[in-house]
């Protein structure tokens, strides 16, 4: 079951995820998707 976050960015992260999502076609949700799974898997690896 999917749920709904917000995200709050200043201007400087924004503009690096709209360049990332402009550079590899997908969109700027996804970019942040990808980023926070990077995220929870470095935390991950960390913890064990």
């Amino acid at each position: 079951m999917a749920r709904r976050f917000t995200i709050v960015c200043d201007d400087d992260q924004a503009r690096i995820i709209e360049t990332l999502a402009r550079r590899y076609g997908i969109t700027e949700e996804e970019v942040l998707t990808q980023l926070i799974d990077l995220g929870l898997e470095a935390r991950d690896e960390q913890t064990v």
